[in-house]
């Protein structure tokens, strides 16, 4: 069965102004969600990406990249985290992220990963 990539895009501050109780129940949504899917034996992994931090590479002059910090807080969007789900197709995929708690905080993008 393919393997597919949930990207987790959202605002940069999706949180914003949520209490401590609130964020955790947020967290407890999102666990609830991954412990379904893996009990089905269709969750490969998946991690929440650090708030704010990162870099950014670019071609550069003279065949060297440029790096820079990044993406910013005061982005409009960033990925914010990822699951790796087997699903038989795009449209089983779908399926499987309809019910993610994170389509409340952004969107979510699906790829098939190239098999090696």
């Amino acid at each position: 069965m393919p393997t597919y990539i949930l990207l987790l895009h959202e605002s940069a501050q999706p949180t914003e102004g949520l209490g401590p109780e609130e964020i955790q129940a947020v967290i407890e949504r999102y666990k609830a969600w991954s412990e379904n899917v893996g009990r089905a034996g269709r969750l490969v992994g998946g991690e929440k990406l650090a708030d704010g931090e990162g870099r950014v590479m670019e071609a550069g002059q003279g065949g060297r990249p440029a790096v820079t910090d990044g993406p910013y807080a005061e982005s409009k969007e960033v990925v914010a985290g990822y699951f790796l789900v087997r699903a038989a197709s795009y449209e089983d995929a779908v399926e499987l992220a309809r019910d993610c708690p994170h389509l409340d905080f952004g969107r979510i993008e699906i790829r098939r990963i190239e098999p090696t």
